[in-house]
């Protein structure tokens, strides 16, 4: 195997595991039952995590997570320009995907709960890492505030898309 598909792995296996956690609730809570008002209060809390998010990935960036997480897996470091595009391309997503729930569109949802997910499992992962590696682990400082935000965007995701009864065919 040659080092770049190699030093993408362990980003790609941690982000499939919270794609596969994201589609899991998506599927399961379905789309959205919120008023107006819910989906825009939703909206501004996706916003506002996005940004978190901007500041962790910045800590991230500025402090070698591109290097350090694929060493943890005896893999080549990912490249600066790699690292920047996916963490810009995921930002530019979540941003479009919060303006389009507060005009209503249920399409979205998926990136929102990955958002969610991802902000939480940082909350566990960075703090870990640092563990594992006897200090400081890229990401630390500002994976409490985002694990926090995201919480808080789960919470506000399930509240619009909680089924208020049965819905037409369940039992």
């Amino acid at each position: 195997m040659s080092e770049e598909p190699q030093s993408v792995l362990p980003s790609f296996l941690i982000l499939a595991v919270i794609a596969v956690a994201a589609a899991c609730v998506t599927i399961a809570r379905g789309g959205i039952r919120g008023d107006a008002v819910a989906l825009r209060k939703t909206a501004r809390m996706a916003v506002l995590t996005t940004i978190l998010q901007a500041g962790h990935f910045l800590e991230e960036a500025t402090t070698g997570l591109n290097l350090r997480l694929p060493e943890l897996f005896g893999a080549a470091p990912l490249t600066m320009e790699f690292f920047v595009t996916v963490n810009v391309v995921a930002l530019v997503i979540w941003l479009v995907s919060a303006w389009a729930l507060a005009r209503g569109s249920s399409g979205v949802l998926f990136p929102l709960w990955f958002l969610g997910v991802a902000c939480v499992a940082n909350a566990v992962i960075h703090p870990a890492l640092s563990a594992a590696t006897g200090g400081y682990f890229p990401g630390l400082i500002t994976s409490p505030v985002v694990g926090a935000a995201g919480f808080f965007l789960l919470r506000s995701l399930a509240r619009i898309t909680q089924r208020s009864g049965p819905v037409s065919g369940d039992s």
